[in-house]
């Protein structure tokens, strides 16, 4: 731990810009689902989700609208842990209820709180500019700005270099991402950006859009030449665990993507549902994807599988 700031995250995504932006050993808390980079699973934990997370998808869809619905919290936040931390930063975000620890949730934490003051900074990105100005407001909070603006340029810089090498390989596939199986829901937000500088064209998602709910019947009426499978928390093996869920569906042997296995399996966790630094991978990521005859950046195996 240094002398520097004293830095809680609440989402496994600022975790990771914090990161990158070289204040790890400052932070002194995280929420349950940090887990990169290594050596912070040794941080106290300040945050626990009030569902299974191991239940199948239907059902952790289900128990997710059952406590929104109710006005409360998917998430339990430790409010002698954070005030015993004393942070002088506390990071979360205001974008999706269902992903991480909101303001409001810190609320009951902060309230009464007679001791060192404490701010609280809400990341809340849909596009991917949005994802790289969060580089540079944490940068300005934690006086390094410069550093921060220099990083984000970094890594739009890494993006613009994928869509350099796609561009013009050939008419871009059409492409349907999937960040849950059951109900099936269609990646948004930062999402089609990616796949576009991977060199696909995303079909169902909408740039900066929230992620649209999808009938079974539209996805067959596409027929996407490709689906990327990538259920938001879930890693590749939780991945192929739910899988039937969508290859029981009627007539899913019957789609373009399936006959010429141009069906993909991504590590949703750690890479498309993360607006932190390790989206360029994920550009890199469709390139191989859609270009595996003639791009590598050597994340097959490790990242993304075929289905």
């Amino acid at each position: 731990m240094t002398d520097g700031p004293r830095i809680l995250s609440l989402l496994p995504a600022a975790t990771e810009c914090l990161a990158a932006l070289g204040f790890a050993d400052d932070m002194v808390g995280r929420s349950h689902a940090c887990d990169f980079p290594g050596g912070i699973d040794g941080l106290p934990v300040c945050t626990q989700p009030k569902i299974d997370t191991t239940a199948n998808s239907a059902d952790i869809d289900r128990q997710v609208r059952d406590l929104l619905a109710q006005g409360l919290s998917v998430y339990g936040v430790d409010t002698a842990q954070i005030r015993s931390l004393a942070p002088d930063l506390i990071v979360t975000q205001t974008q999706c209820e269902a992903c991480a620890v909101t303001p409001e949730d810190l609320q009951e934490a902060l309230d009464g709180w007679l001791g060192r003051p404490v701010q609280v900074m809400s990341l809340a990105p849909y596009r991917l500019s949005d994802v790289w100005q969060d580089f540079v407001r944490l940068g300005t909070v934690l006086g390094m700005r410069e550093l921060g603006e220099a990083v984000a340029d970094q890594l739009s810089d890494r993006v613009a270099a994928v869509a350099a090498r796609t561009a013009g390989l050939s008419p871009p596939p059409t492409v349907v991402c999937l960040e849950w199986l059951d109900p099936l829901i269609a990646a948004g937000h930062w999402v089609p950006e990616l796949v576009a500088a991977g060199g696909g064209r995303d079909v169902l998602g909408t740039i900066g859009g929230k992620a649209p709910r999808l009938e079974w019947d539209a996805l067959r009426a596409l027929d996407p030449d490709i689906i990327l499978v990538m259920p938001c928390g879930f890693d590749l093996s939780r991945t192929r665990a739910e899988l039937p869920a969508l290859t029981g569906r009627r007539g899913w042997q019957e789609l373009r993507a399936v006959q010429t296995r141009r069906v993909f399996l991504v590590d949703g966790n750690r890479a498309f549902s993360r607006p932190g630094p390790r989206l360029t991978a994920c550009a890199e990521m469709v390139a191989e994807m859609l270009y595996a005859d003639v791009i590598t950046y050597g994340h097959e195996g490790r990242s993304w599988v075929r289905a």
